[in-house]
């Protein structure tokens, strides 16, 4: 899954537990797997909730590559909204400080607590009496135009921008990457004195 594969906290188990492990056998491969990014999580953080998010990417690739013995591909959107919305609900396992709490928030993204909506979308659909659906604030108190253009904003750069892997394949050395790759190094190094919490620590 993106979200790990691109993690560098993630290359030493990636690199060196799986290969370590690696044994003939396509069940060993999904065993592997499963035991390589469950501790992946817990190099992110010491709680189940974290095991727990990293469990959750090795089961879609041992999905991603069971399905391939299948040789049937699925159009790119599917594939697409499908990883998408995974890494989604797999993220909020990585966030939430219990279980219960993940399953919290997960219902609401699923809108089984119901889904409110705007006042004034009251009169055109509340003569369908359709089951959980409230009126009233957006959440957070944002306006249904803020959401949409923001979720526009975002899947226009999803989608029609290259990604951080794609623009790392077509970089070209030259002397101005050179120079930033300079800067950047010694602003790394200078920077190693000072005093700050490991970012971990934060969740």
């Amino acid at each position: 899954m993106a979200p790990l594969a691109h993690d560098p906290g993630t290359l030493f188990p990636r690199l060196h537990l799986y290969t370590w492990a690696a044994a003939p056998g396509e069940y060993r491969t999904y065993g592997n797997l499963l035991i390589t990014f469950g501790l992946v999580g817990l190099w992110h953080g010491a709680g189940w909730t974290f095991v727990f998010w990293g469990f959750l990417h090795g089961v879609a690739l041992v999905i991603n590559r069971w399905w391939r013995r299948f040789n049937i591909k699925l159009p790119k959107f599917i594939a697409w909204f499908i990883t998408f919305n995974f890494v989604n609900l797999a993220w909020v396992f990585f966030r939430a400080k219990s279980f219960s709490d993940a399953l919290k928030v997960i219902r609401g993204m699923l809108g089984m607590d119901g889904v409110v909506l705007p006042a004034r979308c009251q009169p055109w659909l509340q003569a369908w009496h359709i089951q959980g659906l409230k009126f009233g604030q957006a959440a957070m108190g944002f306006d249904i135009k803020t959401i949409g253009v923001s979720l526009v904003g975002a899947f226009i750069l999803c989608l029609l921008f290259r990604n951080s892997i794609e623009m790392k394949n077509a970089l070209k050395p030259a002397w101005y990457t050179t120079l930033l790759a300079a800067v950047l190094a010694v602003s790394g190094i200078l920077s190693l004195t000072r005093v700050s919490e490991f970012i971990y620590f934060n969740f």
